[in-house]
């Protein structure tokens, strides 16, 4: 069984405890930062990577959302919570999704680039369906660039792979970087390990 395979049967399995799951980091600083996420989109907006729908409350009414994910079971939970009425649910991989070139005006992930297993061809089709000019943002945990964290992150990351098929040790910023992106931003949230990226994605139009 191929990886993909493996990550998206592992959360269609776990998609009905998935919320009690995440209950700690919701009484944390998440649930502010995701609040945060998504009062900066604008326009027509794609969201990676949707899960349970954990951004949904936060969305004005009216938004032009699109939102995929990998797990049928995941976007079924987010489709019951859903309220908003131009809100449309696609079960899609982000590493090959079927849009247009150059359609959304701003795409959101939260807690997502962890469990892409190809993160770089993910993040590449992101720059493919963005507008020239338009916006990624990303609210993401990465390895630390200390040196005793970050090595105690590569040395325990087989854990939280082969429980749930996430990463604790990303490196996002070089990610973005191979996918063609260079007009990057950060802001340090907790420590060097939650932030969010603010990516203008510049493309050339021939």
């Amino acid at each position: 069984m191929d990886t993909n395979r493996k990550i998206k049967n592992r959360y269609d399995r776990i998609a009905k405890y998935f919320d009690s799951m995440e209950k700690p980091m919701g009484t944390s600083g998440f649930a502010k930062w995701r609040k945060e996420l998504i009062q900066q989109v604008n326009g027509k907006t794609l969201e990676v990577g949707v899960g349970t729908g954990k951004n949904l409350p936060y969305y004005v009414k009216d938004i032009s959302l699109t939102a995929i994910d990998f797990s049928k079971n995941m976007l079924d939970k987010a489709k019951y919570k859903n309220e908003l009425p131009n809100a449309i649910f696609l079960e899609m991989d982000v590493q090959d999704m079927n849009f247009e070139d150059n359609t959304f005006d701003t795409v959101i992930t939260s807690c997502v680039f962890c469990s892409v297993p190809d993160p770089v061809k993910g993040l590449k089709e992101i720059k493919r369906v963005l507008k020239p000019d338009g916006q990624l943002i990303m609210l993401e945990h990465v390895r630390s660039k200390g040196k005793v964290l970050g090595t105690l992150m590569d040395w325990f990351n087989f854990i939280p792979v082969n429980v749930m098929g996430s990463n604790i040790n990303r490196r996002t910023r070089q990610n973005l970087i191979e996918a063609g992106f260079y007009d990057i931003k950060e802001t340090e949230l907790w420590k060097d390990i939650v932030k969010f990226f603010y990516v203008k994605n510049e493309k050339l139009i021939l």
